[in-house]
């Protein structure tokens, strides 16, 4: 799921092989449109991130302050959480949970109960600016968060306590996930650089050679082979995607360009039985743009 520069309204478009879709509403498609959903808006201001809660729900959260659950099925806004004095920076869940995990630009991070009617079930206080990164461990029980602080923390769910803190100078978290099945998390940082943490002892297990520009985004392939990172870039310069080895060599596997300005996210796209190994990618340049993950290839 990817957000570019869509606030206000869900709109979900589906083909064979559509390439492109505009901010303008326009499509460049290379096959027949099989289908095309619009639902009412579920924030009152930008939308800021989304992520899978359940195969039939998304959770995103806003500049409004709140955090959404949504059903793309019927489009409903089915819960809606207040909790948050700033705008809303980043949501996650972990695997078919009933808890959602919120980051804020008041510089704290929100758990809540799916099913709760009050407030949030946990607070983790503790970073001294926005915080932009957020990770749950696969079984829940643990939390990674960053921050422009240059701080990384991980915290026990349960009690709220933070467990652990590292700080490195100049590491301006922009995005975390983790590594499923694995005690590692991928953090990415306006440093330009690509870290792995091991979450047991927060400290940095591997970094990645320095990109050209920030990143911006990073994600992890279901079986935990490889992560992609996105860079910023402007004019036709930069704005790449990256794919990199988590297993053997831990170098670049390859790069994905055709973006014009910045890359602010990627995703590795679900496999289907008879389809290619797939990446997506959004940018400000008001694209999105689908690619073959083992070629570079497009569409």
């Amino acid at each position: 799921v990817l957000v570019g520069r869509a606030m206000g309204k869900l709109q979900s478009k589906i083909s064979f092989h559509t390439t492109k879709y505009r901010a303008d509403g326009s499509v460049e498609e290379t096959g027949p449109l099989r289908a095309v959903q619009q639902h009412g808006p579920a924030h009152t201001d930008a939308v800021t991130s989304v992520a899978a809660l359940k195969p039939d729900l998304c959770v995103s959260g806003g500049s409004d302050k709140s955090v959404a659950v949504c059903s793309w099925r019927s489009g409903a806004a089915l819960r809606r959480f207040i909790g948050h004095e700033r705008e809303v920076t980043k949501v996650t869940s972990a695997p078919d949970s009933n808890r959602v995990f919120s980051a804020s630009r008041d510089k704290t991070v929100m758990m809540w109960e799916l099913h709760r009617t009050s407030g949030p079930s946990q607070h983790f206080p503790g970073h001294d600016l926005v915080v932009t990164g957020l990770a749950v461990s696969p079984d829940a029980s643990q939390l990674c968060t960053g921050s422009r602080d240059n701080t990384m923390c991980k915290w026990d769910t349960e009690t709220g306590e933070c467990l652990g803190r590292a700080a490195i100078s100049r590491n301006l978290v922009t995005h975390l996930c983790w590594v499923p099945g694995e005690p590692y998390v991928i953090q990415t940082s306006e440093d330009k650089t690509i870290r792995i943490w091991d979450s047991r002892e927060l400290q940095v297990a591997h970094t990645f050679p320095a990109k050209q520009h920030i990143q911006t985004c990073c994600d992890v392939s279901q079986d935990g082979r490889y992560c992609l990172s996105s860079s910023s870039g402007s004019a036709g310069e930069g704005g790449e995607a990256t794919l990199w080895d988590l297993r053997q060599t831990r170098n670049r596997v390859r790069e994905y360009k055709g973006h014009f300005q910045t890359t602010t996210s990627c995703v590795f796209l679900p496999r289907g039985p008879a389809l290619a190994p797939s990446i997506a990618t959004s940018s400000y340049d008001s694209t999105v743009k689908v690619w073959d993950q083992h070629t570079g290839g497009r569409g």
